[in-house]
């Protein structure tokens, strides 16, 4: 049902930024939203709190980001308490910033490896997924996880490119336990 909700009234916003040419200003405006939401926890238990009626929260929205963002976007957050959907308010934004990307052509690769990278490596890393694939941009995340003993696993969206040496093992221990069961 979440999915459905982030799906709907994202995709009801990212249509209104390219209808109104304004894709990058909502782009720049959610990302700031986000950001403050993220920075002030209290906000929304004001906003998803069930004592606090409705005429309260909208007036609370018109104070914080009337004036600082777009009156599209303070009508769409308003939309959004009014029809009590607050509580999923970052995945909708999650939603448009997706659509924004796809649009851009700017993927998203998350990788992770044994060691950290150096700054030549991740450069690399990046210009090679660029290459192979249809993305024009990347947006990349590195993190490291030293149980990988060594190589890579790199993930973009539902697709996985696992050449670490800790799944290397894993798969020789399998077929080594194959072999083993058929003597």
């Amino acid at each position: 049902m979440a999915k459905l909700i982030s799906k709907t009234y994202g995709e009801a916003i990212f249509e209104l930024a390219v209808s109104e040419n304004k894709v990058d200003t909502f782009l720049e405006e959610i990302r700031m939203i986000l950001s403050v939401l993220k920075e002030n926890p209290k906000f929304s238990d004001i906003m998803n709190h069930p004592k606090i009626i409705k005429e309260e929260k909208l007036q609370v929205i018109d104070e914080v980001f009337g004036g600082r963002i777009s009156d599209e976007l303070t009508g769409f957050i308003r939309l959004i308490v009014t029809k009590g959907r607050y509580s999923n308010i970052f995945e909708i934004m999650q939603y448009f910033l997706d659509q924004v990307k796809e649009l851009k052509g700017i993927g998203v690769a998350y990788v992770t490896s044994a060691v950290a990278l150096r700054e030549s490596q991740q450069k690399e890393i990046e210009e090679k997924l660029i290459e192979t694939t249809s993305f024009r941009e990347m947006e990349m995340h590195y993190e490291v996880d030293e149980k990988l003993i060594g190589g890579l696993i790199i993930r973009i969206g539902d697709r996985v490119v696992d050449s670490s040496i800790m799944t290397k093992l894993y798969k020789l221990e399998r077929q080594l336990m194959k072999i083993q069961l058929q003597n």
